[in-house]
């Protein structure tokens, strides 16, 4: 899947509504009873940017974004404005031989992955120490890599803010002309994609 490690106009997200979505299929019996059946191990978020644009400026920042990405071709990266930020995230517990570490942020007992951190803004923790030498990120990954292993029993935890790898949901991006020199777009979607 092609994905483009840029990220979609951020002061067209503010303002943009949306959030995570899960698959569930329910089947009722005669008695009332439900089976609940959970299709997706991981939610998938869904947005709509129709209410972020506020200006001829972003009319044209957002089709050029739209044209560059073909579609929903090529995959980017979405500020929500919402969700966007974890703080001392306990991300593994060393165990003296383990280098390599995946960042995730914990809802109560729910984790998510998190591949798409934005750059420059993790710090790494073991047992509440920051690491300032020894520890690498990848921000098109989410993965930690230290240069020697964590001590066994040694937690390491993180601070980032991170993006939320999506597509648009359309291939076709209607505009209407509302009066001279000025026109809008509406129905504008976007799909969390998995990578």
């Amino acid at each position: 899947m092609a994905f483009h490690e840029v990220r979609f106009p951020t002061e067209i997200a503010f303002g943009s509504n949306g959030g995570p979505e899960f698959f569930t299929s329910i089947v009722s019996t005669y008695g009332g009873f439900e089976q609940r059946n959970i299709n997706w191990s991981a939610a998938r978020a869904r947005y709509s940017v129709l209410h972020a644009i506020k200006n001829q400026t972003q009319i044209d920042e957002l089709l050029s974004f739209f044209r560059a990405r073909y579609g929903k071709a090529h995959g980017f990266r979405f500020k929500d404005w919402a969700d966007y930020a974890a703080t001392a995230q306990q991300i593994g517990v060393g165990n003296g031989s383990n280098k390599v570490f995946q960042l995730s942020k914990t809802y109560d007992s729910y984790v998510r992955i998190i591949k798409k951190p934005v750059s420059g803004t993790t710090k790494i923790y073991v047992n509440n120490v920051l690491q300032t030498t020894g520890v690498a990120v990848d921000s098109t990954t989410g993965i930690v890599t230290f240069t020697t292993a964590p001590a066994n029993t040694a937690v390491i935890k993180a601070d980032f803010e991170f993006d939320v790898p999506v597509r648009f949901d359309v291939d076709y991006l209607p505009s209407s002309f509302d009066s001279a020199g000025l026109n809008s777009i509406r129905d504008i979607a976007l799909i969390e994609v998995r990578l």
